[in-house]
């Protein structure tokens, strides 16, 4: 899902994904903190401006080979549609047994908690070829995000709301070529990102007390939260501005050369799906409950505490352990096409052809 199925992998591309879900946690573990500090809210607020655009850009820009070949529509299966079946049960039993919940209800409809996601990916994803087809992706996804946000009928159901109102991020990611994301990464920018980044952070502790952070999720329409129609596609527009220009900026941060973090990349859906279970569990169990953690010395544990959590989660141990929920092969549940069968047949003779070779020159050394 987060992953690139490519020989050469990039590792500006792994080292962003794994900083961009590390951040994910971080921002998850304040949830329980930030009420009682005004920093720690202004700081949450700009991490949630650009944390999950920076995300989708990239999943999207790593979609844009997708097409309706039965491979790509297999992975995409295995890959997107598994999980969020397994983890859109799995979420609400574990509610059910630490939580004590016995009510809490099982619905493959409405996406709980970080599953969200792997909803929007499947959608986006099966709707790459038509942002392909048209003249002007971008602003055609603005305008779906625009009018999703002044209609509040659209429903919980799949969670449509964040499917539509982070579609223009996708479609961007589309868009982009590696010669765009080198742009961002000349010293200039790196530079100037500093006080964009300072600005940004003195914005969000400005608006702390004056704006709702439910924008920043985009699952409800401008009405829900108490707004006239018109300020949704305001709103839709100001901040895609915003998150496009801050998440320009942490791409500018991010290292282009191997870091001892870059394989982690490859496993973010891992940490990304299994970190939830901590952080709910701690605030099922009351760990963070403790005044300790309710100062700035306890918030700074906490955020630490995270982010080693999602890197252990992205290690390759877990990965081995879960691919069989994250990554099933399935392969008794599809059919092979034609064109399969014949590159399957044309690999078992290369391979029947390397073991005569292999054969041969072990009876002239014989």
């Amino acid at each position: 899902m987060f992953h690139a199925f490519v020989k050469q992998r990039d590792a500006f591309f792994d080292n962003a994904k794994y900083l961009a879900i590390v951040l994910v946690a971080m921002g998850h573990s304040w949830e329980p903190l930030k009420g009682d500090s005004r920093v720690l809210e202004g700081l949450y607020t700009v991490v949630y401006a650009f944390h999950m655009p920076a995300f989708i850009i990239i999943s999207g820009y790593f979609s844009r080979g997708f097409d309706m070949r039965p491979d790509k529509l297999r992975r995409l299966i295995t890959g997107v549609a598994v999980p969020y079946l397994v983890f859109e049960t799995a979420y609400p039993l574990f509610k059910r047994f630490v939580d004590g919940d016995p009510q809490q209800e099982i619905s493959l409809l409405d996406p709980w908690y970080l599953t969200w996601f792997l909803v929007a990916l499947f959608v986006w994803r099966l709707t790459t070829p038509v942002w392909k087809l048209v003249r002007h992706p971008l602003p055609l996804a603005l305008g779906i995000a625009m009018l999703a946000s002044a209609s509040p009928e659209i429903g919980d159901d799949l969670d449509l709301q964040r499917v539509l109102q982070f579609l223009p991020f996708f479609v961007l990611g589309l868009a982009l070529r590696a010669e765009h994301f080198h742009l961002v990464r000349r010293r200039s920018v790196r530079i100037a990102s500093v006080p964009v980044f300072a600005a940004a952070l003195a914005v969000g502790w400005w608006a702390v007390p004056r704006m709702n952070t439910a924008w920043f999720y985009r699952r409800d329409a401008a009405q829900e939260l108490g707004a006239p129609w018109w300020a949704g596609p305001v709103m839709t527009l100001a901040l895609f501005g915003c998150s496009l220009l801050l998440t320009a900026c942490f791409f500018a941060w991010v290292p282009r050369r191997r870091m001892w973090f870059t394989a982690l990349g490859a496993g973010t859906l891992y940490g990304y799906l299994l970190h939830g279970f901590l952080i709910k569990g701690g605030d099922y169990l009351g760990w963070f409950d403790p005044r300790a953690l309710h100062t700035p010395l306890g918030g700074v544990l906490v955020t630490v505490l995270a982010a080693a959590a999602v890197t252990l989660l992205c290690t390759p141990p877990v990965r081995r352990a879960f691919r069989c929920v994250m990554e099933p092969r399935m392969a008794w549940a599809f059919r092979l096409d034609a064109g399969e069968l014949a590159r399957e047949r044309e690999r078992e003779q290369e391979r029947g052809e390397r073991r005569e070779s292999r054969e041969s020159r072990e009876k002239v050394s014989a």
